[in-house]
């Protein structure tokens, strides 16, 4: 088994989890954080892919514990030990699979955001986050939607809150 990952891991994805639940609610979609086995070939096997946060719409294809369907989004919060298979095998089968949006965030403030153009992820926003206001590149208040969920709202200070408390 994998050792557990870094405390900050688990407060940047239950950060991002809470405000995409806030934002689901009354919309018949579901916000996963960890615990919901995305199957990406159910067809040819039963290969499958546990991501941190993942949002799904179509319930038909919850089984149990698994979702046989597309997401319509993921996110991977990185860790010394995932970092490389996030950015490169679990993009790949996001990508893939058909998963619209994927963003890799990691616990020491920084986000990219990549979305589906003609079946290959484009990296769309990247950002590094300054919460320092007297900055000049401070952006603790830059606000971020999901592009299916535009009215989602979340801003780099509220993803990255209590990481370094």
């Amino acid at each position: 088994m994998s050792p557990a990952p870094h405390f900050r891991h688990g407060i940047v994805s239950g950060n991002i989890h809470f405000a995409i639940k806030t934002g689901l609610k009354g919309s018949g979609c579901l916000v996963f954080m960890g615990n919901l086995d995305f199957l990406y070939h159910p067809d040819v096997n039963d290969d499958y892919l546990c991501p941190d946060i993942m949002v799904i719409c179509d319930r038909s294809h919850l089984r149990g514990g698994t979702y046989s369907g597309v997401p319509r989004f993921i996110a991977e919060t990185l860790s010394p030990s995932s970092a490389h298979r996030d950015r490169s095998e679990k993009m790949k089968i996001y990508e893939q699979a058909g998963v619209e949006e994927y963003w890799i965030v990691s616990p020491r403030g920084s986000l990219e955001i990549y979305y589906l153009k003609d079946g290959a992820y484009v990296l769309e926003q990247s950002f590094l986050l300054q919460d320092v206001k007297d900055e000049d590149d401070y952006n603790a208040e830059e606000e971020l939607s999901l592009r299916a969920f535009p009215h989602i709202k979340m801003t780099l200070g509220e993803i990255f809150e209590g990481v370094n408390e």
